[in-house]
């Protein structure tokens, strides 16, 4: 039986992970974070790797503290980047197959037609460059998947569905910025295509390289939280507002939509629509 290890696996993405692993039959999985494995220390890491037969790494662990980052530069590349490295190397060393998680934010949301592979990058942000240094760093590497992926959230974490619910608990309005577009990605929905994408890779071969992946449609901030209240019949009004109107201190893309046509094909996946993903989120959180 193949193991499977997934670091960062208290995080959103990680936790959807752990969630549907049970059900994952013809897989065994290492499920580590900070506490039980930290991949910033190369010496942890190599006691672990002596110790472990691991035949595949999805590395779910990430520094996503967009605004905290442009203070925090060195923790953003040292998780984002540097433990990256760590976890190639040793892959190569261990013969692993190796898939980490990326984010729209290597591109600067200033070009309007959806996001390819192959679209030239360009961070504007220290959170957003330390991703692309650390899909650099994976690409040196012949077996590594790169998924880039966009507005993740979960009922697992915290995340903009997450927030929004809270806020209408304060308050009766909440301003929402409308002028940034994209996609909501459903940590659950990516985490079943990681899965599809190793039992492809088991059966087929490993398909190196970078994919995009976020739930389908396109949407604002401010559709999205009209669309979370109207789901759970929330009674709070949401205001549109520019960004301008809403400074940060990380600048944040203003179209970040991704084409997914290379992951869909290549791996044979459905991607459900982004408010059907939604409701099925909700309904989780509930629970």
């Amino acid at each position: 039986m193949k193991t499977i290890l997934v670091t960062g696996a208290n995080g959103q993405l990680g936790m959807e992970i752990q969630n549907i692993a049970s059900d994952v039959k013809k897989f065994n999985f290492i499920f580590t974070d900070i506490p039980t494995l930290d991949i910033t220390n190369e010496i942890e890491l190599s006691a672990f790797f002596e110790k472990n037969k691991i035949d595949y790494i999805v590395n779910c662990a990430a520094y996503t503290a967009v605004d905290k980052a442009e203070e925090n530069e060195k923790l953003c590349t040292q998780i984002n980047n540097n433990a990256v490295k760590n976890l190639v190397e040793f892959s190569k060393e261990y013969k692993i197959k190796f898939i980490t998680i990326s984010t729209d934010y290597v591109f600067n949301g200033k070009y309007y037609i959806p996001y390819t592979e192959e679209s030239e990058t360009s961070p504007n942000s220290v959170y957003g460059n330390s991703k692309r240094n650390g899909e650099i760093v994976a690409l040196s590497y012949e077996n590594s998947i790169i998924i880039r992926t966009s507005w993740l959230y979960s009922h697992y974490g915290n995340n903009f569905v997450k927030t929004m619910l809270e806020l209408s608990k304060k308050h009766s309005e909440i301003k929402v910025i409308f002028d940034q577009i994209g996609t909501p990605t459903y940590a659950a929905d990516l985490a079943e295509a990681i899965i599809e994408i190793i039992r492809f890779s088991e059966d087929v071969e490993f398909k190196s390289g970078i994919y995009n992946y976020s739930n389908e449609g396109v949407t604002s901030w401010y559709d999205f939280a009209k669309a979370i209240f109207r789901i759970t019949k929330t009674n709070c009004k949401v205001k549109p507002i520019e960004t301008k109107d809403y400074p940060t201190l990380a600048e944040r893309p203003h179209y970040s939509i991704l084409n997914k046509s290379k992951i869909k094909n290549t791996f044979n996946l459905f991607i459900p629509h982004w408010e059907d993903s939604l409701s099925e989120c909700i309904k989780n959180h509930k629970k």
